[in-house]
């Protein structure tokens, strides 16, 4: 990363200053480059400068599919790239919260209820982290995220480091790909480069969370349902009352657009927000809507 230079000269590092000014590490504005590492010995700004500055050009996705492929019909799209990737990746780390539902298990219920999550967030986290640390950025391509009605796919370009073992790999013996990312993650205590990152994974999965491809890495984070996607308590399907013109139209708008929001839709049926919101509720309480995480960064589920 540190020979190769980037596509883009003209970069700035604003949010950069920020983000270490939050962790409490002042950067000096004469020396960080150097001290970085973020030119190659020509004087051009690198592959890692281009990541660290505040439009970094690489866009981070998480792709949310209805079914267990990529066939079936595409949910959402959230981006958090084409920033300075620090916040890039803390931006997505928090999106896991948002992914990572907490269930309600009442089976054998005495008195409390049993919660259980969707996945194990550390174990998601360190397989996020992971694959931004040791993505082959020098291709120009970045890591993907696919989340599917069983599973969370989290895919890093490229393969182990050369002198890597694969039992090594899996004892935790970690050789960073890119290794003066992988000092600016340490230094930031993003990571803590002790090699515990894939033992947590496989602690929790087993050796099998992990696939070796011919240009990639992808863990794969399997959910825990309680109960499988579209079993609701109450109602059937038969029992539903039937839906006018006005409730059909946003069902319609929610399933193209899972983020739409209340406003949006108030302009597009031409109906008063307190109107759009009742027959949301409507569409709640039957059984043809769920809400998919908080209010602010979650989405509707056409169910």
């Amino acid at each position: 990363m540190e020979t190769v230079p980037a596509k883009y000269q003209e970069l700035t590092f604003q949010k950069l200053f920020g983000y270490y000014g939050s962790k409490g590490i002042v950067l000096n504005q004469k020396t960080f480059i150097k001290n970085l590492g973020l030119k190659t010995e020509e004087g051009e700004f690198n592959i890692l400068a281009q990541l660290l500055s505040d439009n970094s050009h690489f866009p981070l996705r998480v792709s949310i599919f209805d079914g267990e492929t990529k066939g079936s019909n595409l949910f959402s799209v959230r981006e958090f790239g084409n920033d300075c990737l620090l916040y890039s990746l803390d931006e997505l780390l928090r999106y896991g919260d948002v992914l990572n539902l907490i269930q309600t298990d009442e089976t054998d219920r005495v008195v409390e209820r049993k919660e259980i999550p969707l996945f194990d967030n550390k174990a998601f986290r360190e397989a996020v982290i992971n694959a931004v640390l040791h993505n082959k950025w020098v291709e120009g391509n970045e890591p993907m995220i696919s989340v599917f009605s069983d599973r969370i796919e989290i895919l890093s370009r490229g393969t182990l480091a050369p002198a890597q073992t694969m039992e090594g790999f899996f004892l935790g013996e970690s050789i960073p790909v890119n290794e003066k990312l992988s000092e600016i993650f340490l230094q930031l205590h993003i990571s803590e480069k002790s090699g515990r990152g894939v033992p947590k994974i496989t602690e929790m999965y087993g050796k099998d969370a992990f696939s070796f491809r011919e240009n990639s890495i992808v863990v794969t984070i399997p959910f825990e349902r309680i109960n499988k996607v579209g079993n609701k308590v109450g109602k059937k399907v038969g029992d539903k009352k039937p839906l006018n013109s006005r409730r059909q139209k946003i069902i319609a708008e929610m399933r193209d657009n899972p983020n739409i929001t209340t406003v949006e839709l108030h302009n597009i049926l031409g109906e008063s927000e307190t109107a759009v919101e009742n027959n949301i509720s409507f569409l709640r309480e039957n059984g043809y809507i769920e809400r998919v995480g908080s209010k602010k960064t979650g989405y509707w589920k056409v169910l």
